[in-house]
């Protein structure tokens, strides 16, 4: 009997050592891959922040261009949260990326586009239409279960790469392409601030019909409608590659903010698992000695 319960509690011992060494093995291989994902994310970063500056120009010109168009009623600002849509044909660009991990980058674009729009499907009349044109499949993944039936376009394979004029010029090509000419339009990105935070921003822009009724377009001469449609597509390309730009910088970012946190809290268990294994390593040792002990003072 003292045989049997010898080795019970011997088992029992090294069984729950093995399931400690096992946890702390898979805790630090997910530190160490936190840390590699953390520099990569900072070489990125640092290449994402470079290419940022030379796209900024383009795109804050581009949305000063569309202010101008609404005359008074513009804000003053890029960053400006506007009222909810008054046209008939409400059009929404998400911009997300496919990749996660990257803290609430992705889902703060798709909450504010779910308060929106629960907030719009209120108010709206009913011969309001609302269409999305989602980026990246995070977006989608989150936006899809909700309001599917208003998806236009969605596109895939964004932030694998740097973003480039092409790529925001291959979206505004299709959109145009879709046949759907809205009357308002939301575009929705993140804007770097500093490396530790960002901005989710919700920007105006204006169709074609927009900018032609416009006062301030009059001033121009010779503008005929193809000449009107080129450069809306030449500013909504700038736009979005430029929210693009921006966005890029704000995922890295918080990537790399993300996996320092998580490489301090793998840390963090580590030392906590270690003196765990250590104290239940001794607590075995000194079980097995009393037992041994006891054995040899009952002969």
């Amino acid at each position: 009997m003292f045989m049997n319960t010898f080795l019970i509690t011997q088992v029992r011992g090294m069984a729950t050592l093995k399931t400690i060494s096992m946890r702390l093995k898979s805790v630090k291989n997910i530190q160490k891959i936190t840390k590699s994902m953390k520099m990569v994310s900072a070489a990125k970063y640092t290449r994402a922040e470079r290419e940022l500056k030379p796209a900024k120009p383009y795109g804050i010109g581009a949305l000063a261009f569309y202010e101008s168009m609404q005359g008074d009623s513009a804000k003053k600002s890029t960053e400006t949260v506007s009222s909810l849509p008054t046209g008939k044909k409400h059009l929404i660009i998400a911009l997300s990326s496919d990749r996660g991990l990257c803290g609430a980058v992705h889902s703060s674009i798709c909450k504010m586009i779910r308060h929106d729009l629960y907030e719009e499907i209120e108010k709206k009349s009913p011969d309001t239409e609302t269409k999305l044109v989602i980026v990246g499949d995070k977006a989608k993944g989150i936006l899809q279960r909700l309001f599917a039936k208003h998806i236009l376009l969605t596109f895939s394979n964004v932030g694998k790469t740097s973003a480039t004029f092409a790529d925001a010029s291959f979206i505004v090509q299709n959109l145009l392409e879709s046949g759907y000419e809205f009357d308002t339009c939301n575009m929705y990105y993140n804007v770097f601030k500093s490396v530790v935070s960002y901005k989710s921003t919700k920007t105006n822009l204006l169709s074609v019909d927009a900018v032609a009724n416009s006062p301030i377009i009059h001033s121009y001469d010779d503008l005929d409608g193809l000449t009107l449609k080129d450069h809306q597509q030449a500013q909504l390309a700038s736009c979005l590659y430029y929210a693009m730009k921006e966005n890029a910088v704000s995922e890295q970012s918080s990537r790399m903010t993300a996996m320092d946190n998580a490489s301090k809290n793998a840390g963090d268990m580590i030392s906590r698992l270690t003196m765990t294994f250590n104290r239940t390593r001794q607590a075995v040792i000194t079980r097995e000695l009393i037992e041994i002990i006891s054995g040899a003072a009952a002969v």
